[in-house]
């Protein structure tokens, strides 16, 4: 819902970061790979309830995220094309972190807060659901032609539930752990909204 007011701010500062790390050693593959790695200790932390560590490398990795795509833009605009290994691994790598993070503060406030697990089993059911009808979407759409270009690799559906509300409740877990469940059911039932909005819009926009 936030993602192309929040890209439009953000989108000219990554910019230009990117092409002050604009080095032959760094790749945006390697890029996404480190962000890849900083997510999965931040799900770590949040395991063994190191609260502060886990925000930290959250937010961090998903700046290195969102740098990966910026530098791999900027050397396409000199050099065109192959960015789509770069991108199906990028979406890969969010996957396994977001639900990396969902099991890493699950394990940390059950065994801190005696929270339910439920919620968070909801959560990476959402998380399936919603996966699936924006993937399958971006799959049919491009074999289709009725893709949705605004400069990522695949055709995004917008909907209540994107990136930057996702980033935003799982800094929220780390930072109000005691509450994360509820959180968690909360959020759950906001990105099933979105999955059903989505499968919605991508039904009518493929129809």
């Amino acid at each position: 819902m936030l993602d192309a007011r929040v890209r439009r701010r953000l989108d000219p500062v990554l910019a230009g970061a990117a092409a002050a790390i604009d080095r032959p050693g760094i790749t945006p593959d390697r890029l996404t790979a480190a962000g890849l790695v900083l997510g999965l200790g931040s799900a770590g932390a949040a395991a063994g309830r190191w609260w502060g560590v886990a925000l930290v490398l959250w937010l961090v990795s998903r700046v290195v995220d969102g740098l990966d795509g910026a530098l791999a833009r900027h050397r396409a605009a000199r050099t065109p094309g192959g960015a789509d290994a770069g991108g199906f691994l990028d979406i890969t790598a969010d996957f396994a972190v977001y639900g990396t993070s969902v099991v890493g503060v699950a394990v940390g406030v059950t065994a801190a807060y005696d929270a339910p697990w439920w919620p968070f089993l909801l959560v990476l059911l959402a998380y399936y659901v919603n996966g699936t009808a924006f993937l399958a979407f971006s799959s049919i759409a491009e074999r289709t032609g009725r893709t949705l270009d605004d400069g990522r690799s695949l055709s995004f559906l917008g909907g209540l539930a994107e990136g930057t509300e996702t980033i935003a409740v799982h800094a929220l877990w780390l930072l109000l752990p005691f509450w994360a469940w509820q959180l968690a059911v909360g959020w759950a039932a906001v990105v099933l909204a979105s999955a059903a909005q989505r499968t919605w819009a991508g039904y009518r926009a493929l129809s």
